[in-house]
Order: structure tokens, then C-alpha cells, then sequence
């Protein structure tokens, strides 16, 4: 497991996780495939989320929500990471290069309520800070999937984003001042401005094979725009 004493000279990523599970938590593939790329590419990452209740609760298996339970994101997320994560308000931007947040509901969810509130959403308060920590720093960021429905929140007016090719999603993400450009599971989009890079991934792959091949690109990017 990664820690903060053996990132040594390497390029080090923070990640945003924001739960287990597809929807009411992190994209699992999404997280899995954005950690191996990191390592596979020659950096290293580590792993925080928001310690708060999820929004809700999903039974994978229905597809339900269960209203008997109550989850924490900090806790779930510690499942993807192995237990090696850390409370995003531990986060210092100083001790990294770059940040990526994978998608998956709980990021339109717990990280900001975009699936709720649609182009009228907020994001939450810990997490809104850690991202414009970046911003300010002018370290690069790469948002995935569904994740980078909080670009414009960070970055403001005209920032440049993708989430595919849906065009009801990219009229509301429009709506908050983004400037979406579709996009193809295999490729990115780059705002070289805000050094920003995003990638449909689950928003329009139909396998984890596909996903792998946005995620591999944009990890490629961020480290080269490092």
C-alpha cells in the first residue's frame, strides 16, 4: 500500500473517491483502471474521500435503494482503496502533482448533487475546496465520467469539459458554464487553460475494455501536462 513516506521522486496523484459502487458510490472499474494506469505509467497515487453519509444506500443487486441503511462515504471508499484512504480535508495540495476523480453515481451524488439537482447543483463543501486548491495551484486535474458535471463548478465560465455524447446531460452542463465537447469512449477532452482533462469512460463504454482505453489516455495526459 501506498503511503506518504515512500512516494520518494515520483509523480504523485491524488484521487477522489466517493463511495463502492456504481450507483450511490465510485465507479469501481473507473477507480480500479484509473489506479492501475497511474502505476502502470510510472506514478503514484493516493486515495481520499469525504467523511459523510452517503445520499442514499443502492442494492446492487435490484437496483433498489435501501432505506434500512446508511453508509459512509469515507468508509465505503476504504473498500476500493484496500483501507489505505484518508479524510479528504487531510488533502494538501502542496504534497502532489495532479488530481483525478473517478466517476460513478456517488460522484454525482456525494461529491455534489448534480443527480439531483441538475444544473442547479453544488458541490460539497470539502470536496468544492480540494478541487479549487488545484485549480489555484495550476495543477492539473482529469475528471471522469459523470465527474466532470462539477468542472464548471471549480473552474467556472467556460471551462472545457466532456460527458460523451449524451446531449440532455450536455445541455445542463452547458447551463452551468461548461463548454462540452462531445466526445468517443477512447478519447479525451484537454482545456489546456485550466489544465483540465476529462474522459466519457462509463458514460458511454459498453465494457470495461473500452473504459480502460479513455482512463489509460487521460492518466497519459495528466502526467505528460505534470
Amino acid at each position: 500500500m501506498l503511503n506518504k513516506e515512500g512516494l520518494g521522486n515520483m509523480k504523485k496523484i491524488a484521487i477522489i473517491l466517493s463511495g463502492c459502487g456504481v450507483y450511490d458510490g465510485s465507479e469501481i472499474h473507473e477507480s480500479v483502471l484509473t489506479m492501475l494506469a497511474i502505476t502502470e505509467q510510472g506514478a503514484q497515487y493516493r486515495c481520499f474521500a469525504p467523511n459523510i453519509n452517503q445520499y442514499h444506500v443502492i442494492n446492487h443487486f435490484t437496483g433498489e435503494v435501501d432505506e434500512t441503511q446508511t453508509r459512509n462515504v469515507l468508509v465505503e471508499s476504504a473498500r476500493i482503496a484496500r483501507g489505505d484512504i484518508e479524510d479528504i480535508t487531510e488533502l494538501v495540495v502542496d504534497e502532489f502533482d495532479a488530481l483525478v476523480l473517478p466517476g460513478g453515481f456517488g460522484a454525482a451524488k456525494n461529491l455534489c448533487d448534480f443527480a439531483i439537482n441538475n444544473e442547479n447543483c453544488t458541490m460539497q463543501n470539502d470536496v468544492l475546496l480540494a478541487c479549487q486548491a488545484f485549480a489555484a495551484a495550476k495543477k492539473p486535474a482529469g475528471y471522469i465520467c459523470i465527474s466532470p458535471a462539477m468542472i464548471a463548478l471549480v473552474y467556472g465560465q467556460n471551462s472545457k469539459g466532456t460527458i460523451g455524447t449524451d446531449s440532455d446531460i450536455a445541455a445542463q452542463l452547458t447551463a452551468m458554464g461548461l463548454q462540452h465537447v462531445n466526445c468517443s469512449v477512447d478519447n479525451v477532452v484537454i482545456d489546456q487553460t485550466n489544465k483540465v482533462i476529462s474522459t466519457p469512460a462509463y458514460m458511454l463504454a459498453s465494457n470495461i475494455g473500452e473504459a480502460a482505453q479513455g482512463i489509460n489516455k487521460l492518466i497519459k495526459n495528466l502526467l505528460e501536462m505534470i
